[in-house]
């Protein structure tokens, strides 16, 4: 039987609630002769890492990711995982509405646009792609008029690409709300689990790292 490069099944949430972890950037930093710096980012979007065991609670917990783990056969198989800070389009705290997010503009003619959630306002902005939306979460509208999921538009929870019936006329603004997740691999090929050093208090570590799936 072949094995799946990403499963569309989510790491155990009551786990992701109480993972750490987050973005992270690389940046090359060069330092001229003059004193000044010449900084360059090596990738447009960041990739977030995280430790889910800090999440573990219970040996019960511990018992879940064991079986995630042995499912996903390690560092193999990339999965959904739920960021405990940043897993809505809105701002935090807020319920989604489909207003939250502009994810493009009619032309006529374009009916499918892709998910993305924007951080910051205005040139320094920074777009970035949502291809794991959670599965009935999704809303959009079109010129400040929701549409009816399943009837003016689909979603592939897959990608995060939504395709309305109809194309938007030019100019209309085209927006979302959603709740979506990180689409994360394991970065370890062995669980080291200790029963005894847990229950003295000792998590384990189970780092897991931001893929493009």
């Amino acid at each position: 039987m072949a094995i799946e490069a990403f499963s569309e099944e989510r790491f155990p949430l009551r786990v992701s609630f109480g993972t750490s972890g987050g973005p992270e950037r690389r940046t090359e930093i060069v330092r001229l002769s003059t004193g000044y710096e010449h900084r360059n980012q090596r990738h447009r979007h960041s990739a977030r890492r995280y430790d889910a065991g800090s999440g573990v609670r219970s040996l019960a917990d511990l018992a879940a990711v064991l079986t995630f783990f042995e499912a996903r056969r390690g560092k193999l198989t990339g999965f959904r995982f739920r960021d405990p800070l940043d897993w809505r389009s809105s701002q935090y705290g807020q319920a989604a509405t489909a207003f939250d997010q502009m994810i493009g503009t009619g032309d006529g003619v374009t009916t499918v646009f892709p998910l993305l959630k924007v951080y910051g306002t205005g040139d320094a902005a920074y777009s970035r792609p949502i291809e794991k939306p959670v599965r009935g979460t999704v809303r959009i509208a079109v010129d400040g008029t929701e549409l009816a999921a399943g009837t003016d538009f689909n979603v592939d929870t897959a990608s995060g690409a939504v395709t309305l019936a109809l194309a938007p006329a030019a100019g209309l603004s085209i927006t979302a709300g959603f709740e979506f997740d990180v689409p994360v691999r394991f970065d370890m090929d062995q669980l080291a689990v200790n029963v005894a050093a847990f229950e003295a208090g000792d998590i384990p570590s189970i780092p897991l790292i931001e893929v493009r799936p």
